[in-house]
């Protein structure tokens, strides 16, 4: 746990709730477990829309609409979203939760006397600074500049090293020799089996609303064609309760899925995206970010050596422009004769150098990773990037390729066991803390 207190760049904390569904005399639904609902509601008085402003009093402190504003632009920001005004509406809200349990987190600390030490927090500042190539003084500039604060920033950091200290304290988990055999077990006995590493958005429709939310998952569609993340488009639409990590399905067999998905998934490549799929009570996106054998060598774990190539284009320069002087790069970079040849050309042209001997198949994006495979030592990829980023090349020097599975060790699967049941803790202690607090919305 103490390696793992890190800066969370992203909204994994972050979910929607399901859409709420009406129930009918002919769809009745079975109340939750515990719950004594009727089956037909009929509501009384008005919801008062003042609930739904985001500050809040938590157990008296104070999260102000500014504190929310500051959060949703250092995460906007962050991930370069491109967000309209409805997605911004519904992550403001889910930023207000995120900040109500990063209150609660460090409330708990407060509670077990545990104090966070301005140190620690400069140290994790300075490093996330140096992560982003700017200095501290750079990096509260351009906080400001992207209407957040070092502030914010800086109580992201205390949360999440306070919430990793009380579970150090609070949570005590011990995995025996016999759990860890039987799990080496389960791994030989699945040898070569296939695993698929999926992300889903799932949208539930009853056969009224069935084209409506066929149509909504089309448009999420054409946002993945845009160039949208799917993980972000997961959390802001999806109704499955994977909407809290971005879709994410993980490391999964095609038999657990229904079968609409599981022959949907049979067909694809990694980085492809297959929907709308109808299935049960519903329809689903479903993006393949992996694919992979169990226990056998996978040729993704080989080890690259390679030179990228690199022109940025100046600010302020048009789509021709840019286009021309792509074309351009491209013409320059067919000619490579090897790796040996890489600095000529790049002075050639005038381009950056990077080289990069560390890198595996796995680490580069799905668009790139097939290309990779299909080269030899010398060639070159095609030119790719982006108008804000420049065009980039990547010229393959060297593969070590994987040659055998490597069991983990015994350390290694306690050590995944001991943080899976330390996540699920975790998330009960959390559920506790929600449920005991005093929180006033204003």
């Amino acid at each position: 746990m103490a390696r793992k207190t890190v800066l969370m760049l992203g909204l994994a904390a972050i979910a929607l709730p399901a859409a709420a569904q009406t129930v009918n005399d002919d769809q009745a639904a079975p109340p939750p477990a515990g719950l004594d609902l009727p089956s037909n509601l009929q509501l009384f008085g008005k919801a008062d829309p003042n609930v739904r402003k985001p500050t809040a009093l938590v157990n008296g402190y104070v999260i102000t609409g500014t504190d929310v504003e500051q959060r949703l632009a250092w995460l906007v920001a962050l991930n370069d979203w491109k967000l309209t005004p409805q997605d911004r509406d519904q992550l403001r809200l889910q930023v207000l939760r995120l900040l109500i349990d990063e209150t609660l987190q460090i409330q708990a600390a407060t509670a077990d006397k545990i104090t966070i030490d301005k140190a620690d927090v400069d140290r994790s500042f300075n490093g996330l600074g140096r992560r982003m190539n700017r200095s501290p003084d750079q990096m509260r500039t351009w906080l400001r500049q992207v209407g957040s604060s070092e502030r914010s920033v800086r109580r992201q950091i205390e949360g999440e090293v306070a919430w990793s200290r009380v579970l150090r304290r609070r949570v005590d988990v011990s995995v025996g020799d016999a759990e860890i055999n039987a799990m080496l077990k389960r791994l030989r006995d699945a040898r070569g089996t296939e695993e698929y590493h999926f992300f889903e958005i799932y949208k539930s429709a009853t056969p009224d609303r069935a084209n409506e939310k066929f149509a909504e998952l089309q448009s999420v569609i054409e946002q993945l064609r845009k160039g949208d993340r799917f993980d972000y488009l997961a959390r802001v639409h999806s109704e499955s309760s994977t909407a809290a990590v971005g879709g994410d399905l993980g490391w999964i067999r095609l038999a657990t899925l229904p079968d609409q998905l599981a022959n949907a998934g049979r067909e694809m490549q990694p980085g492809q995206v297959a929907g709308p799929v109808e299935v049960p009570g519903g329809y689903s996106i479903l993006y393949l970010a992996e694919k992979r054998k169990i226990a056998v060598a996978d040729p993704l774990d080989a080890k690259l050596s390679l030179k990228q190539l690199t022109v940025a284009f100046p600010a302020g320069i048009s789509e021709a422009q840019a286009q021309s002087r792509a074309a351009a790069f491209a013409e320059g970079t067919r000619g490579i004769k090897g790796c040996g040849d890489v600095d000529r050309v790049a002075k050639d042209i005038g381009a950056e150098v990077v080289n990069n001997d560390s890198m595996k198949i796995r680490d580069l994006p799905p668009a790139l990773q097939q290309i990779i495979l299909n080269l030899q030592v010398g060639q070159t990829t095609q030119p790719f990037g982006s108008l804000e980023q420049g065009v980039r090349v990547l010229v393959l020097c060297g593969r070590d390729d994987p040659t055998e599975f490597v069991e983990p060790s015994v350390d290694q699967v306690r050590e995944q066991l001991e943080e899976q049941r330390t996540n699920l803790r975790a998330s009960r202690m959390m559920r506790d803390l929600r449920r005991d607090a005093l929180i006033d919305y204003r």
